[in-house]
């Protein structure tokens, strides 16, 4: 194999350097035995989720209906363990909303680096995921604020998204979290657990 010339590995240099902190950046998830906080490292990294709802079209009225959904809980960093969505209601399951706003949220560490980092099929217990049952509802005031730096920060596109469809922003409100992260079954928390959790650990 030719030696690479001086000039030339200096250009490639700080790409090798930038693969190797990507590679060694491995995302370390909370203990198993810590549920809630599962739940929100799940809810925190994952920037969409699928949405079932109850169809209210044809032919398929009252059948669920699973739809992907862009998301956000916080700026990166920033978690609120509150999934927020800019919604229209142009959209097919936004229009089943109207009728029915329960729904269930699925969000997986198959949409990250992990899963595949750590040779996890999506569907491995070990590939952490959770479903968040509740209910859609449109925000406003300073949390519509927040829900809009939420998103707008982690999917910029947005921004420019065409004004005419009426955007508007909107939480899931959680009554059940479920999460599957280990042998042995779906555990449950409570919201209250949940948003008593924290992510990440905090140092002192």
């Amino acid at each position: 194999m030719l030696a690479l010339r001086p000039a030339r590995a200096l250009l490639f240099a700080p790409l090798w350097a930038t693969l190797f902190t990507v590679v060694s950046c491995r995302l370390r998830i909370p203990p198993h035995d810590e549920v809630a906080r599962v739940a929100r490292f799940v809810a925190h990294r994952c920037d969409w989720a699928t949405m079932a709802t109850i169809s209210t079209h044809e032919p398929v009225v009252g059948q669920p209906f699973s739809n992907v959904f862009s998301v956000s809980d916080g700026p990166v960093g920033s978690s609120s363990g509150v999934p927020y969505m800019y919604l229209t209601k142009w959209e097919i399951s936004v229009q089943d909303l109207k009728l029915n706003p329960q729904a269930s949220l699925s969000m997986s560490l198959a949409q990250t680096p992990y899963c595949q980092q750590e040779g996890f099929d999506p569907q491995s217990p070990l590939c952490a995921h959770i479903i968040l049952s509740g209910s859609v509802m449109e925000v406003n005031g300073t949390e519509a604020d927040f829900a809009k730096k939420a998103l707008f920060s982690r999917h910029p596109e947005m921004i420019d998204w065409p004004p005419g469809h009426n955007w508007f922003f909107a939480k899931f409100n959680i009554t059940q979290v479920w999460v599957l992260d280990y042998f042995g079954g779906v555990k449950t928390v409570t919201p209250e657990e949940y948003f008593q959790a924290t992510p990440d650990r905090k140092h002192h």
